[in-house]
């Protein structure tokens, strides 16, 4: 479904080739409904993306198209890799950027998880 400002779904955008295997990724998980691998160029010591492996171009395009099984599966992986990565103590930041305001970069639904120092405030007050 195209979602406003973001278009309908690109089969060309970098995750998408990410995963199908023409672009190298260094991986952290990769199962059913997700695939993680961390971020080329990191925002913290920790920075791993995690994205669904289904076609879905933002966070509104995935809440409202995706099926239980692949919501469920998607949100299951963004905890796994946190306990992978040893991020539940003392913390982690998620982010789902969506849109043009939002700053949605990639054209594929994913979450960044950050971790590894103290983040700070999420907006400049």
């Amino acid at each position: 479904m195209p979602v406003p400002g973001l278009g309908p779904y690109d089969d060309n955008n970098i995750f998408a080739r990410i995963l199908r295997g023409e672009i190298p990724c260094k991986r952290v998980y990769d199962d059913a409904f997700a695939l993680a691998f961390h971020d080329i160029n990191p925002q913290a010591p920790v920075h791993v993306l995690v994205i669904p492996k289904g076609r879905y171009v933002s966070f509104a395009d995935f809440s409202a198209g995706a099926s239980e099984d692949e919501l469920a599966g998607f949100f299951r992986a963004v905890g796994a890799v946190a306990r992978h990565l040893e991020l539940d103590q003392p913390g982690y930041r998620i982010l789902a950027n969506m849109g043009e305001h939002g700053g949605q970069e990639v054209p594929h639904f994913h979450v960044h998880l950050f971790g590894g120092r103290p983040l700070g405030p999420m907006l400049a007050r």
